[in-house]
Order: structure tokens, then sequence, then C-alpha cells
């Protein structure tokens, strides 16, 4: 890494920050948080983040999250400095900051919330890690600074019997992921004992294949340290015990150790570099990889660390075949992705590919550094939105132009605040489809929604198709500021993406958005109906209807959308005047779910059982009124023999799961 190249970064980093603090509204150190917070989300190192400041004696916050895939609770502490090329953080201060930072989680579990007003975002934070603690097997503190640390680790700790790991984020290693040009840092491993294997005959010399058998406490600490990470490039779906392939691999792992090699189909990975080591009776053993990605088994991977970490399972005896193919550097991202998608063809989910190299996102980027933006100002200076299809093309695109002149004409042609990034494209388009709750579970997890939704059907990236993408991106980007301007005090990304579902459904998705493509902006019309809509939103959003629900984990769920819709508001005259008079076609690339499974389900529910439920709602009042009308309406549908719709099957499924879960038998 070159020490001109981590200037440029640094430089970049805080203008950047301090651009989007000023557009938003917000403080630098707070922007910078949500940040890296979202890089490292969409990295696959962290999952389900939320961002509270909270500073007071001996103590100090700047976020936490939950990582459902590995089991722990994170919390994310911030230095941010507007000199990251002068400052350096020295050790001491770095433990101090993760001192602090563990002593906020002592006092959570103490009972910090009682001393928090209830309204803030800070009482959230405090209520959820201390319910996270006793359920977490381990604790990892997060550093994260724009400056260069004096140290890159900290051994691990104990925080009252709890195992704690310490995570240093600072400015060369957030360079080195920005620059990397995938979705995170290279995973290299060192095994030790090496693993004797076998090499197949080579018949491409972009790749070779290799068989080995892994033991299972071994993939299971692999696991263990990186997480979803090792499947970057393979389907990445909430790995749980439910599913029957699920369930039987942690019964042959707790009850039948010694037979899991016959039984488990093993794993696929791949790897750009290959180390041996010679074995002393003769043949190879492998000693190192790089860039290891699990292309098929994640499941397999998955429970096995579930069953050690949850269960207990002793791996003594488990062992797992490994088939190891390693690619060349230069076709890694063209081959894995094939690779995963021919050894997942057990289920037409799992033929996703999240890669960059993905039809979608390289037809994306073709059209955006093809399409001319119309000048806004005035000026008649033509511009270009930046599509990053991968991590650090805007930097890398900048540095190519060698001369200060040249670099400068660049910035005016692509503006850093027409930058916009895979996961931007996904809250762009999940935002105007009425999916605001799938935008509100992360970055990282709405990103895999949208891949998974699509499935093969990949739209035509055609120039409308890019003209209204970035009008999305426009009328997100406003809407957020205008959210911002409301000074409401937090969970601004939620309120911001559930006033445009909003929107959108309200006007029956005929907002112009070749118009918004034309000004590169929103009329005044529209600005002002923003203005009125977002604040019934928000009360929606911050005040769940369940109490006791978690803010942001409400914000999540369907049932906040479904509420969101019941909101009573009228389009304004002054914005009805702007409409189309056909809806703007859809571009977004999400396909219904196929839930013609619920339609059969629902309609093996007798009539009278949904009356029945809809008579015990009533009674209890322990659903909601829309859901209770949709119990009836299911029940004379069924009674009728009429059709029931996908989306009302749905709704319908998960309002019976939660009348079951709350009380209701069948014979009410």
């Amino acid at each position: 890494m070159s020490q001109n190249s981590l200037s440029a970064y640094a430089q970049e980093l805080v203008a950047e920050v301090l651009a989007t603090a000023e557009a938003e509204n917000a403080t630098a150190p707070d922007t910078f948080t949500r940040r890296v917070l979202d890089e490292l989300e969409q990295a696959g190192e962290i999952e389900n983040t939320f961002t509270a400041y909270h500073k007071a004696h001996g103590l100090e916050v700047n976020g936490y999250g939950t990582n459902e895939s590995l089991g722990t609770l994170d919390l994310f502490i911030t230095h941010f400095s507007l000199r990251p090329e002068e400052d350096r953080l020295p050790r001491a201060q770095v433990e101090t900051l993760l001192r602090r930072l563990a002593t906020f989680v002592r006092k959570c579990r103490d009972g910090l919330a009682r001393d928090i007003d209830e309204s803030s975002d800070v009482h959230d934070m405090c209520v959820a890690v201390e319910k996270a603690l006793p359920d977490a097997p381990r604790i990892r503190l997060f550093l994260l600074t724009d400056v260069v640390s004096a140290v890159s680790s900290i051994p691990p700790g104990d925080l009252d019997g709890l195992k704690v790991t310490h995570e240093i984020w600072d400015l060369t290693r957030l360079h080195r992921l920005s620059s990397s040009g995938t979705l995170s840092e290279p995973i290299v491993v060192d095994f030790d004992p090496p693993l004797p294997c076998l090499a197949t005959p080579e018949t491409d010399r972009n790749y070779s294949v290799f068989l080995a058998i892994i033991p299972g406490q071994e993939l299971a600490n692999l696991y263990g340290k990186h997480g979803t990470r090792l499947l970057e490039l393979n389907v990445r779906s909430f790995l749980q015990t439910k599913g029957g392939v699920n369930r039987g691999i942690r019964d042959t792992l707790l009850h039948n150790p010694d037979r899991f090699l016959a039984y488990n189909n093993g794993i696929t990975a791949t790897a750009s570099t290959v180390e041996f080591t010679q074995l002393p009776g003769g043949g190879q053993a492998i000693s190192r990889v790089h860039d290891l990605q699990i292309v098929n088994g994640g499941q397999t991977t998955a429970s096995i660390h579930y069953a050690y970490t949850r269960d207990k399972a002793d791996l003594g005896r488990v062992h797992i075949q490994m088939k190891l193919t390693r690619v060349s550097p230069d076709r890694l991202q063209e081959i894995v992705p094939e690779i995963s998608k021919y050894s997942n063809t057990q289920n037409k989910v799992t033929v996703v590919d999240f890669s960059s190299n993905h039809p979608f996102h390289v037809g994306i980027e073709k059209i955006t550094r093809s399409l001319w933006a119309p000048a806004a100002d005035g000026s008649g200076q033509e511009t270009r939105w930046f599509y990053e299809r991968a991590r650090g093309q805007y930097t890398d695109a900048l540095a190519r132009e060698r001369t200060p002149s040249n670099q400068r004409k660049f910035k005016s042609l692509h503006p850093l605040a027409q930058k916009f990034t895979k996961a931007d494209a996904a809250k762009y388009i999940h935002s105007w489809a009425g999916l605001p709750y799938l935008v509100s579970r992360g970055a990282e997890k709405n990103f895999r929604e949208l891949m998974m939704r699509m499935g093969d059907n990949v739209p035509d990236i055609n120039i409308s198709f890019g003209q209204r993408l970035i009008a999305k991106a426009i009328l997100f980007k406003a809407t957020d500021k205008i959210v911002a301007a409301q000074d409401f005090g937090g969970y601004k990304i939620n309120i911001t993406s559930y006033s445009i579902a909003r929107l959108a459904e309200a006007t029956a998705r005929r907002i112009d958005l070749d118009r918004i493509w034309r000004e590169q902006g929103l009329s005044p019309a529209l600005v002002t109906a923003l203005e009125e809509l977002c604040v019934p939103v928000r009360d929606v959003i911050v005040n769940p209807l369940r109490g006791g629900t978690n803010i942001g984990e409400w914000a999540k769920r369907p049932d906040c959308w479904e509420a969101v819709l019941a909101v009573p508001w009228t389009v304004p005259d002054e914005l009805i005047a702007e409409l189309t008079d056909q809806p703007v076609e859809d571009s977004a690339p999400t396909v219904p779910d196929d839930t013609s499974g619920d339609v059969a389900s629902v309609t093996a529910i007798s009539a009278p059982e949904w009356f029945a439920v809809a008579r015990w709602a009533k009674e209890t009042r322990n659903l909601q009124p829309w859901q209770r009308q949709l119990a009836e309406t299911v029940g004379r549908y069924v009674n009728n023999g009429w059709p029931v719709t996908d989306k009302q099957a749905t709704q319908a499924l998960r309002l019976m799961d939660e009348a079951k879960r709350l009380g209701f038998h069948a014979n009410h």
C-alpha cells in the first residue's frame, strides 16, 4: 500500500464525511460511524447495527449490533479526527477507549436504561444491550477511527465471565477494505496441522482442484472467527436449525458424530492461492489458503458452529470432506460465482450470485458511465452519477487522474454527492417498491433480499431504467434531507424509506420520475407533500403497536408497514396536478415471492376456523383491527370458494401464527 494512496484516501474520507454531515445536519463523528458501519455490514463483518451516542463518567459508546450469524453482541466506539494524516492513536488511548466501551456494557447489565430518558435512542440501545447480554456467547468491542492506530490488535479479554474480543478499524484497515475492490478483506487461513490432500489432474490453467478432510472443530473455529464472510460469494441466508436439512445435521452431530463424514455431502470451497507442505511419508498437505470462500455447504458450516457454541457438541470425532478449488486471482470474481451457482442447484433461491460481476450491477454501471445528467443549476455543465458496483471504484478512478487539475475536473463531472453503491441502489428500489421494512433491516440484508427476489430475472437495463433509478436516488436523498431538517432525533433512514413507500402507494406510483430526472430535483409540491407526510409516518415508527417492542425491531416488520399504510393522509391537490396519467413502470427487479404454497396453506384451513380467530381477536383485542377484518374476509373467501390473493395469504398465515402464539386455539 503506497503512502500516496493512503493519503488520498484520508483526504477523500474526511471531505466526504464533512459534506455528508453538513447535508444531513448531523455531527461528523456520527456520520463517520454510520458510514463505517454500513461498509462493515456490506462486508459481512457485522449485522443489525444501531447508532446512538452516549458519554458519561468512565463510559462512552457510539452504537451496537447483534450478529445473528455468530451470536455475538457488538459494541462500537468512535474516535474521529479532522487530521487523519497528522494524528496517531497511541496504544494507551486505544486501551482507554475500549475500556470505556466495556464499562458501558457493564452499566447496561446493571440497569443503566433506568437512568436514561425513555424517548431517546440511547434508552433503546441500553435496553437492547441488557436483553442481549444473557444469550451472547461473546462480545466484540469495535474501535472505529480515521487515524492510524499504533496497534492493530488487542488480546481477547473477559467481562464478568464473558469472552471479549477487540476489533480495531483504523485508517489503514479501512483503506485496505475500501481499495480491495471486493466485498471484504481476503480471508487467509493457516491450517495447523496441515490438511493432507489429493490433487486432481489439472485440465485448465485457471484453476485446480484438491480433495481434503477438514476436522469439525477447525471448521467451527473458522466460522466463529469469520462468520458469513466465509460465504460472501455463496448464497447467504438465515442459517437457522429450522429446516429439515439443518435439523438433520444437528442431530447427527449430537448423536452420531462418527457418521457425519458418511452422512454429509461436505463443503465446496475456493481460494486464490493454496500453499503446501510435504508429508514425511510422502504426499502433500495444505498449510495455508488465501481468499478462502465456502461456495457450497454454508448450512453445514453454520450448523456445526451452532452445535458447538449452543449445544456444546463435542466435535472431536467430526470430520468433513472438502473440495477446494484454486482459482487464478484475476478470474476469481468470474469463476467463483459460477462454481457457487452450479454447486447450489437444490434450491432456486440458492442460485443467487452476490458478486459485483452480476449482470444487474454490470448493466447499471455500463449505463451510468455513459449517461449525462442535465445541469440542475442552469450552468449548462452536465454531470454523471457514479455507480460503484465494486468497492473503491470511485477512489480508484480519481487516483488514475494523475494531476490535481484532472482530479478537480473528474470531481466536477462526477460529484461525490452523485456517487451511489449497490446497497444504496437496493434502498432506493425497495423504498419505491413498498418494502421499507426490508430497508430497515440494514444495508447488507436489504441488498441480499433484492438479489434473492430478483433471482435469474434480470431486468432490461436500458437508458430509461438508468434514468428512473437515478430519479429514485434523487427522491431518496432529498427525502433524507427533509427528514433530517425535522430534527426528529433518530430513525432517519426508517422514516425516509417509509415516507417514500407511503407516498408511492398513495399516488399509485404516479410520481413523475422522468421529471425528477430532467430537473435533477424535486418539485416544490413534492417537497411540501413529503414534509407533511413524514410527520405521521415518524409517529407510527416510534410508537410500536405492541408495548415493549424495540423501535428498531418494529421498523423491520411488515406489521409496521401495514400500520403506516393505515395512516390517514391525502395527496395534496398541488401534487395531484403533477402526477402522470399512468403508474410509472416500476423498474424494481423484485419479482413476487413464490407464495403459491401460502395460498394452499390458507385454503387448507377451514372457514369456521378463520371466523373463530376473528371472533377471538375481537374479544381479546390481541390482534390489530385490520388483521381481524382480514381473518373474516379470508373466511368468507374460503367458504365461498373464491380465490385468495398471494398478499392476503401471506398476511393471513402471519396473523394465524401470531394468534396461536398469543393463545388462540381452533376450538374457540
